[in-house]
């Protein structure tokens, strides 16, 4: 599950060049985040919002196995009135279980409910206050799209190791170059090794960052 690999980071499916375009489309509205630390200040409501999640998560796994098949995530869609067809269904799950487990885990699952937040922002109505029925954990997904949208400094979709060093190297307030700690953090997110860090990537990374794991206890 979260210990597998993305495949690449450009887009190998219908479904990774739409989240690839939303993301674009979502970059040219700008963010509110201007520093790395802004984004660390908010991890800990982050995680507290993320693990809120966990109830969601264990409602739409049925069998109590620990994932959640593509039977339990259409009934997951169903409850939250997310509207999919079964193909697209099929295409998200297949994106988010990273080692073809045929199971969602937590993590996993959150990642792809943050996909699906993304994904559900162009057809959304302008006057809707919430795209999922879960407001407050779509802040929180918004948090994550804007602290990529941060990042990715050139709005091509993917963060490269150069926006990520800068991206540090501009909030060290000493003059000191702390380069050593962007590329360790660019290399957790880029798990293909290819030079840059697609939205999915990112946010496995986030969730590991803010102290998500799958065999965490309740």
């Amino acid at each position: 599950m979260a210990d597998g690999t993305p495949k690449t980071s450009l887009p190998t499916s219908k479904l990774e060049s739409q989240i690839l375009e939303a993301i674009i489309s979502r970059e040219a509205k700008g963010t509110s985040i201007k520093s790395i630390n802004r984004i660390i200040l908010k991890f800990p409501k982050i995680d507290g919002s993320l693990r809120k999640c966990k109830v969601i998560f264990e409602q739409f796994d049925e069998d109590k196995n620990g994932a959640i098949d593509i039977k339990e995530l259409k009934h997951c869609f169903e409850k939250l009135q997310l509207k999919f067809t079964n193909e697209e269904i099929k295409d998200i799950f297949e994106t988010c279980d990273l080692n073809d487990d045929m199971g969602i885990s937590f993590n996993e699952f959150i990642v792809l409910l943050c996909l699906v937040y993304l994904l559900k922002e162009d057809s959304a109505a302008a006057h809707d206050k919430s795209r999922m029925g879960i407001p407050d954990l779509e802040a929180t997904f918004e948090t994550l799209v804007e602290s990529f949208v941060f990042l990715d400094t050139n709005k091509d979709g993917h963060v490269s190791k150069n926006e990520m060093i800068r991206a540090i190297e501009e909030t060290t307030t000493d003059g000191r170059s702390d380069g050593q700690t962007a590329l360790k953090r660019f290399e957790e997110m880029d798990w293909d090794k290819n030079g840059m860090v697609n939205f999915k990537e990112f946010l496995f990374a986030f969730t590991r960052w803010v102290g998500i794991e799958d065999d965490e206890e309740d």
